[in-house]
């Protein structure tokens, strides 16, 4: 009998159970990377994306590329604040919308967007007049219409926040803001109240993708998914509010597209697919194989302090660039910055990929060589550094080493396009500094990869035609444009 009482034969069985599990735990921690070192095995190679067939003339930025019948393209070009048409040879025939004063057709004071719509139909989302043009096939404006919640408009121009769609039933898809702003209350003897008043915005770590029914104007919630939730605290400094965020810059997030039939893809920060057709019925694809990196304790910390030292060059941009999660793959995060104001890419100075803040969006996030960490690109954001960022924007604050994930992300926010075939193109992060261009895995519609492609430097992808056509922002000598390619 122990001194607490305890019998020595529960004592005993209590050790010996605590012996197992520790084995267990041991065994688990040496299997596992040998288990994603087979799931490595398994990825084919990649190679390069086909041969370019024409090339437009130079444009401010591209968003988003839509092909509509005959060949022709729309293209949003956010930084002119204009959407042009381009015929089947990618010259300019037309423009669509844009803010000259002696036209009708005006894009608006923000970056907006561009989605497909019924048959060959578009719509043009203008976020700040809350409304959205109706284009038919030919470009010509037939109407107007109004955009869903006020809340969730930036949710549509497409971007770091996902490419809205339409699911089969005719509902909008697309990833609700999820912020979420308490205003401030009371203030003493009834004043309207200083920070100690008003409570911060709270950045929930899930959000809802939900469908909207333009005609019934009814909302519901198809699936959430992971995000990066940045937290947000707002003090009150000798009668001035200041503002702070504290980001991670290696979030581990889902990421989502439409498919041309209507189903929504979500891909998990695990690496496979839940599909959900319009009637709510989930399917699950396999486990896909990647090279996952583990990060030691010591790798965690060079990646905080590589951020921070980024962080402190990059000015008050940093936030906002931090704030997208991360986010530059295909077209999101630093290349279209959807959620903050619809830029493009190619709207400013590209590094490597041709990261290039446009528009109204925030300076673009890049990648720090060693680490692959997200971070803020110093030159958008000006000098100032940390002492500037207090005085002119939000103070940027990286979590501590510990809340970094143990593997390296597959993926970051607006990572996934899907294409004409319902194949999901996954720009990932890469594993190791490379001076190519970005890396695309490709997922069919089962759920399983089957190629793996390269793009050239300085490249994105904006868009995908019928027969396999990619639509590519690039960035070269003359500037920024939209590049027709074959997928092989």
């Amino acid at each position: 009998m122990h001194h607490d009482g305890t019998p020595i034969e529960t004592l005993m069985h209590r050790s010996t159970f605590a012996r197992r599990g520790a084995a267990l735990l041991a065994l688990a921690t040496l299997l596992a990377p040998a288990a994603r070192a087979q799931q490595s095995s398994e990825r084919p190679a990649a190679r390069p994306l086909g041969a370019a067939l024409a090339t437009s003339e130079p444009m401010g930025a591209i968003s988003a590329v839509r092909q509509i019948p005959g060949g022709k393209l729309l293209v949003n070009d956010p930084v002119r604040r204009r959407v042009v048409m381009l015929d089947s040879t990618m010259k300019t025939i037309a423009v669509v919308a844009d803010t000259t004063p002696a036209t009708q057709n005006a894009y608006g004071v923000r970056g907006g967007g561009i989605l497909p719509w019924r048959g060959d139909s578009t719509l043009f989302l203008d976020p700040a007049s809350l409304s959205m043009l109706v284009l038919d096939g030919n470009g010509m404006i037939t109407r107007v219409m109004a955009a869903p919640r006020p809340d969730d408009v930036f949710s549509l121009v497409g971007g770091a926040l996902g490419y809205p769609g339409f699911d089969s039933k005719g509902r909008l898809v697309y990833r609700a803001t999820g912020l979420n702003f308490n205003r401030r209350g009371r203030g003493e003897g009834g004043g309207g109240g200083g920070a100690g008043n008003f409570q911060s915005p709270t950045f929930p770590d899930t959000t809802p993708l939900v469908r909207f029914d333009l005609a019934t104007r009814k909302l519901d919630t198809a699936a959430f998914i992971k995000v990066a939730a940045p937290r947000i605290n707002v003090s009150e400094v000798e009668g001035r509010r200041m503002v702070g965020l504290t980001v991670n810059p290696m979030p581990e997030v889902d990421d989502w597209a439409v498919l041309p039939d209507g189903t929504i893809a979500i891909l998990r920060k695990d690496y496979h697919v839940d599909y959900i057709d319009a009637d709510g019925k989930k399917t699950t694809g396999p486990k896909i194989p990647f090279d996952w990196q583990r990060l030691s304790d010591s790798a965690k910390t060079a990646v905080a302090d590589s951020v921070k030292a980024l962080v402190e060059r990059g000015g008050p941009g940093a936030a906002f660039a931090l704030l997208s999660g991360g986010g530059d793959g295909g077209g999101g995060g630093g290349f279209a910055n959807g959620g903050f104001g619809g830029g493009g890419f190619g709207g400013g100075r590209g590094d490597r990929g041709g990261r290039g803040g446009g528009g109204d969006g925030p300076p673009p996030p890049r990648r720090d060589a060693a680490t692959g960490a997200a971070a803020p690109a110093g030159a958008a954001a000006g000098a100032g550094g940390a002492a500037g960022a207090t005085r002119r924007g939000p103070q940027v604050n990286i979590v501590p080493a510990n809340e970094l994930p143990d593997y390296r992300p597959a993926f970051a926010n607006g990572s996934v396009r899907a294409d004409a075939e319902g194949k999901l193109w996954v720009r990932i992060i890469p594993s190791k500094p490379s001076t190519g261009g970005p890396d695309y895995d490709v997922i069919d519609r089962t759920g399983k990869l089957v190629d793996r492609v390269t793009l050239p430097r300085g490249t994105t992808i904006a868009g995908f035609g019928a027969g396999g056509i990619v639509y590519l922002g690039v960035r070269d000598t003359a500037g920024v444009h939209v590049v027709r390619a074959r997928e092989r």
